[in-house]
């Protein structure tokens, strides 16, 4: 007997269990709940994105959750009959096995709609049929399973930050800027785990922010549905993909239990204090240059691990600022004036200003070791050394020339974490130069990431991209389907 094949004795038979579909054509009769359904993109590198398609989220009257698939070929003859929460049945249909990474349902196999497809909705409402299923898990699973392209599950918790705003702050997030609309970062404190950064991409970011802002009261909960966990700087977070849903406080079930949660709970909402949470997050140095490259003119603070190759000799390795802001001072007619502070006669200090060259697993380029930075890699201020130095060579520090101390050549080969500020000189320079604050730590460099390998045995590859968070990375929805 073929395989999901239809009752041959005339007689109305049920629809076809998703769990009962085998992979191949099938005549059977499915009928399904619509969840979801959103467009499936190729990444070109260096050009733009080519629609493939159209990906659906389906659950039966089982509560198995199986993902659909429409080819562009036949895109525009189903689509506007498509609408969330509605039932359909769907007759003829090829069921493929080929997709290997990405899963966003319990059903291995994906359901294409082929060319002798029929699909109808049913007008009448199945009460059955549920109207959301999720598949949460917990910051341990994430952890596991984190950049392993394997299944995309969702997350709930309650959010302490939204784009760097605490949320007693009320921040309104809607905006204009198309490329500041592209991302919104929540800080989101889970259950189970530390605060992890989630980063919103594209329809789901524009989403989260519309609903954001019309709620009456802040919202305090949030789930994203089919997150992709990635390990961003050593630090696991959580990209949406394509296929990502957002749901904030009473919209569903999960949401309402946490807030219960919460109530029950009140210690949770103040277990982490807001401020520790903004934390410069850790990237490579092509992860600061892609940020540089993707994202609006911004001051931000990042960690980078870097190993110190070389000092540039030749040029001052200290300048004259201001005592209360750190300004480089302005030489006047008989005193020193602060451009920032606007005192015409500004106490001078020593500042330190660096020019290293330093390398990570990765790239090269040359961090600038200004003012704090420069004593925690030392351990003495810039004022001690020129004295020091004046005075093992006679005159005043003032009128000599101080050549580079001894200290920063003992630095080559030295690993550190440094803390990095962006400004938005950065975003215009043609030249990768990064400003360094703080030496935050010793470091080693971590490991270097192995190539990831392409699974075998796929005909055609479907790629649904939504940009990932900071740093270059993408998160990437792969499926092969068979049209």
């Amino acid at each position: 007997m073929a395989k999901n094949t239809a009752n041959l004795s005339g007689e109305a038979s049920s629809p076809l269990l998703f769990r009962h579909v085998s992979p191949g054509p099938g005549d059977s009769t499915l009928q399904f709940r619509l969840l979801h359904f959103w467009e499936a993109r190729k990444n070109v590198k260096g050009g733009p994105d080519i629609l493939l398609g159209i990906e659906m989220l389906m659950i039966d009257s089982e509560g198995t959750v199986a993902q659909g698939f429409i080819g562009l070929n036949r895109r525009n003859q189903y689509e506007k009959e498509l609408k969330r929460g509605m039932i359909y049945t769907l007759t003829n249909y090829y069921a493929s096995n080929t997709k290997v990474m990405y899963h966003v349902a319990d059903q291995r196999l994906v359901i294409c709609i082929s060319h002798a497809s029929e699909l109808r909705k049913v007008e009448e409402d199945i009460e059955a049929i549920l109207t959301e299923r999720f598949r949460i898990h917990s910051f341990a699973d994430f952890e596991a399973n984190c950049d392993l392209r394997g299944d995309l599950h969702d997350v709930v918790g309650h959010l302490k930050l939204v784009d760097g705003h605490p949320l007693h702050q009320c921040p309104v997030l809607c905006t204009k800027d198309d490329l500041a609309s592209r991302k919104v970062m929540i800080h989101l404190q889970l259950k189970d785990g530390p605060v992890i950064n989630v980063y919103l991409w594209d329809e789901a970011a524009e989403n989260f922010r519309v609903k954001f802002d019309a709620c009456a009261d802040t919202p305090t909960v949030i789930l994203v549905t089919t997150v992709n966990p990635k390990r961003l700087g050593g630090k696991l977070c959580l990209s949406s993909m394509s296929s990502s849903r957002v749901f904030l406080d009473e919209e569903v079930d999960p949401t309402k239990e946490y807030l219960t949660w919460l109530t029950l709970n009140p210690g949770a909402t103040s277990s982490v204090n807001p401020v520790e949470v903004v934390k410069a997050e850790t990237l490579t140095i092509s992860e600061i240059a892609a940020f540089i490259k993707r994202e609006p003119a911004k001051v931000a603070y990042f960690d980078c691990i870097a190993t110190i190759d070389d000092v540039k000799h030749g040029t001052e390795w200290y300048y004259i600022a201001c005592k209360d802001c750190q300004t480089k001072l302005n030489r006047g007619p008989t005193t020193l004036l602060c451009p920032k502070c606007g005192n015409e006669n500004a106490t001078a200090v020593a500042n330190y200003r660096v020019e290293m060259s330093v390398y990570d697993n990765e790239e090269q380029c040359t961090f600038i070791i200004l003012g704090d930075a420069g004593k925690e890699l030392t351990g003495r201020k810039a004022t001690e050394l020129i004295d020091t130095y004046a005075e093992e060579n006679g005159g005043d520090g003032a009128e000599l020339e101080v050549s580079l101390p001894q200290c920063f050549i003992d630095a080559i080969g030295q690993t550190k974490k440094f803390r990095i500020k962006m400004s938005p000189y950065n975003f215009t320079s043609t030249r990768l130069s990064l400003t360094a604050t703080k030496i935050v730590s010793s470091a080693v460099l971590p490991p270097k990431n192995p190539p990831l390998n392409t699974p075998a045995g796929t005909e055609v590859e479907i790629s649904d991209v939504a940009t990932s968070s900071g740093g270059g990375t993408s998160a990437t929805d792969e499926c092969s389907l068979l049209d």
